[in-house]
């Protein structure tokens, strides 16, 4: 079994009313609208400007002129940027339970770190010039680095906070270490200051290819550790009485979450403020229930990605702004926003 024994009834883990949930089943359904309109609009609108005739040419058409190549290109783009904003905002959600905490993030727990230190160290030591090859180091990485947490925040007594203290250690090891290699070698930092910022410009069927396996078994198991999350919500004691085992899921959840931060940031680079603001929006009115929150934020996080892709698309015609910098700048001021709310709440 992957995950633990569905707890009993409680409080915070009880079925809502029918017509809660019948409001939250229509929802999820506006929300997968909303998803498949960002989605066209992604493959509509570029940097290049395209006739809606000749995107229909791309999308049913292919006879091979300027205007389906650049639409085949926004499709890879926005498949990619499906795939990994879902994964961002699962992963965000996953840990947010995870470490009790609603303002952690991926980058919480030094996945987005051990990435990019090993595509700079692939850079400068290995040579690697592909974004094909970025992809495995950048997994690599986050997997060694997701290893690493877990075992110096107790392993099998891992604590929340014990967690959040070691990725934040690690995290600040490996930005130094990241920096001292780019300002030592220029090239590197050439090559890096792309993938650095995050970005969906460079998307193909192979990146696609690449790290869908790993988002599949990520999305599957984190979906699947909604209900013992629940149970670990009410505190360890209440959910042992459950029946939940709290190794096993932080394990999972440590698992999972590093599987999806990590192929995300290795097929885009570290995007920031995705698996923060969409999860924590996502609560506010689905409540507390994970089973709830994580189905929403797979489907609302690549809303605002593809969003802020698009975005940075129209804003900087005929060039583009990368996807990452776009998020940066929108979730900088609902960080601040959602910090001084909970202080505020909290006096």
């Amino acid at each position: 079994m992957l995950v633990d024994s569905p707890p009993e009834p409680s409080a915070e883990t009880a079925p809502a009313p029918p017509k809660r949930r019948a409001v939250r089943a229509v929802g999820l359904l506006v929300a997968l609208v909303i998803l498949a309109l960002v989605a066209l609009a992604s493959i509509a609108i570029g940097a290049k400007e395209l006739s809606l005739e000749q995107v229909w040419h791309g999308l049913f058409e292919d006879t091979g002129t300027y205007g389906d190549a650049v639409v085949g290109e926004r499709i890879s783009r926005t498949l990619l940027g499906l795939l990994a904003g879902a994964a961002l905002g699962l992963a965000g959600a996953v840990l947010q339970a995870l470490t009790r905490n609603p303002l952690a993030d991926p980058g919480l727990l030094g996945i987005n770190a051990g990435a990019s230190a090993a595509v700079v160290t692939a850079i400068t030591y290995f040579g690697v010039t592909s974004l094909s090859g970025y992809v495995w180091f950048a997994f690599a990485g986050a997997a060694l680095v997701g290893a690493l947490v877990w075992f110096l925040g107790g392993s099998r007594g891992a604590t929340p906070v014990r967690l959040a203290l070691a990725g934040t250690a690690i995290s600040a090891a490996l930005y130094g270490y990241l920096q001292a290699v780019m300002i030592m070698d220029d090239a590197a930092l050439s090559k890096m200051r792309f993938w650095m910022v995050g970005s969906l410009a460079s998307a193909t069927d192979e990146t696609i290819t690449q790290v869908l396996p790993f988002l599949a078994v990520g999305t599957v198991v984190a979906l699947l550790l909604a209900r013992p999350l629940n149970a670990m919500a009410m505190g360890d004691d209440t959910a042992r009485a459950l029946g939940a085992n709290l190794n096993r899921t932080r394990a999972l959840s440590m698992a999972a979450a590093t599987v999806l931060c990590g192929a995300a940031t290795a097929a885009c680079g570290p995007i920031v403020f995705v698996g923060l603001m969409v999860p924590h929006v996502v609560r506010s009115f689905t409540g507390p229930d994970l089973r709830w929150i994580l189905p929403y934020a797979t489907v609302l996080s690549p809303v605002l990605l593809l969003g802020a892709d698009v975005l940075g698309r129209m804003v900087a015609r005929p060039a583009e702004l990368q996807v990452g910098i776009v998020t940066a700048i929108l979730g900088g001021p609902v960080f601040i926003f959602l910090v001084r709310r909970r202080r505020t709440a909290q006096l």
